[in-house]
């Protein structure tokens, strides 16, 4: 197997990044989720809720954020290192906030513009734990960052394109990986191998990363990423042929156990 891929989304929900390489830090990939959109209520707004944010175009540049989005004026936001912490959560169900800095009224106006409605935007100046301990098989220890649940995501081009096998039988287009947000992406291992991978550890060049467990999927697959447009699938499809337990599996999600580096290239081991 061998590494294909690697992305980052900086602000949750925005478009993707991809990368020769990436640092691993125990959050997660660098510069990877550390900002959010919230609500006036400090709930996290994500595609979910509006497909806009797809067109947000944001990049990591030395200490700070570029905001960039078709009919916007770029605007470069600092790191709000000495700004008041005000607790957020990603999601309203979510019983654990945490804090996080208010980047300030230049960036919040640009976002509200941007999305046609109130939001701020924060930075997660210290990754920290937003999902209650013992909620998952393997937890993701203290340090996460604005992702959902786990610091990364791997998918398989192979499992994409026995999917995309499925659609086809269907009578329906194919998706892209683009699709499924992941972070790392690995080929040349069989289609749905990374069922058999959770609870077991993986290298990929100097990192190593403990399997967690696969990834239920939600509505943010059915929508284009390049353009916002919302359909039905693959999530009719993956109801069909990957609902397990109630589950719509794609993708599997990865928790770091200590610091390297990743470049698309790299072999990928199951190491135990």
């Amino acid at each position: 197997m061998r590494l294909a891929a690697i992305h980052t989304y900086p602000v949750k929900g925005s478009h993707r990044v991809d990368h020769d390489d990436a640092r691993v830090e125990p959050w997660g990939l660098a510069g990877d989720r550390r900002w959010m959109v919230v609500d006036n209520h400090g709930v996290g707004v994500t595609q979910r809720e509006t497909t806009t944010l797809v067109g947000l175009r944001a990049e990591v540049r030395n200490g700070a954020l570029l905001l960039r989005a078709a009919g916007r004026p770029d605007l470069l936001v600092p790191e709000p290192v000495d700004a008041e912490p005000v607790p957020v959560r990603t999601f309203r169900s979510r019983p654990l906030p945490v804090p996080a800095l208010p980047a300030g009224p230049p960036a919040d106006d640009w976002l509200t513009a941007l999305l046609g409605r109130p939001v701020r935007l924060v930075w997660l100046g210290r990754p920290a734990r937003h999902i209650p301990a013992g909620d998952r098989q393997h937890d993701t220890g203290d340090q996460v960052s604005f992702a959902d649940a786990y610091p990364l995501l791997l998918a398989s081009a192979a499992s994409l394109d026995a999917l995309n096998g499925w659609l086809a039988e269907a009578g329906e287009p194919p998706v892209p990986m683009a699709r499924f947000r992941p972070n790392l992406v690995v080929e040349n291992a069989p289609a749905w191998a990374e069922d058999e991978w959770p609870g077991r550890r993986l290298r990929v060049g100097s990192a190593v990363f403990r399997a967690a467990g696969p990834c239920d999927r939600c509505v943010v697959t059915t929508t284009d990423q390049e353009t916002g447009v919302r359909g039905k699938e693959p999530l009719r499809t993956l109801a069909r042929h990957r609902n397990i337990g109630q589950l719509l599996l794609f993708g599997l999600n990865l928790v770091p156990e200590g610091p390297g580096s990743v470049t698309v290239g790299d072999p990928v081991t199951v190491v135990d």
